[in-house]
């Protein structure tokens, strides 16, 4: 199939598709004989496999080691999920970062009265770079 019909079946898009291509997540489609790239079966199967590591939030870096075990058939499980685990370490990070500004966002908006006057505790507050109210 070609590329917009690759994008369309993946889910992803003709430019991704082609930037995975470039970075090597990817093999090289072959293309015809008017240049135009076709992808078979198992390049659909690839492009689902990045889709779906990428929408569980791992990096092109994480991405492309998962894809070199998950093709290693002789490979072994406790890699992977020492990978996944490391994964779930950095995503609890960013929960706990976010919910951090969340919280201080959360404080600011308590703090603003919402009336007509200028004064505004959130723009203080990024105004001075500071973290509370």
């Amino acid at each position: 199939m070609n590329i917009g019909q690759a994008a369309k079946s993946s889910g992803l898009s003709a430019k991704m598709i082609r930037y995975y291509e470039s970075i090597g997540l990817l093999q090289a489609a072959t293309r015809t004989d008017s240049g135009y790239r076709v992808y078979s079966t198992n390049d659909l199967h690839t492009l689902a496999f990045i889709k779906r590591s990428r929408d569980l939030g791992f990096s092109l870096e994480e991405v492309g080691k998962l894809l070199t075990l998950w093709q290693d058939r002789g490979r072994a499980s406790a890699d992977v999920k020492a990978l996944a685990h490391k994964h779930i370490v950095e995503l609890n990070q960013k929960i706990e970062e976010l919910a951090g500004l969340r919280d201080t966002l959360q404080d600011l908006v308590e703090h603003c009265q919402g009336n007509d006057r200028p004064d505004c505790p959130i723009l203080k507050n990024l105004e001075s770079g500071g973290c509370c109210h």
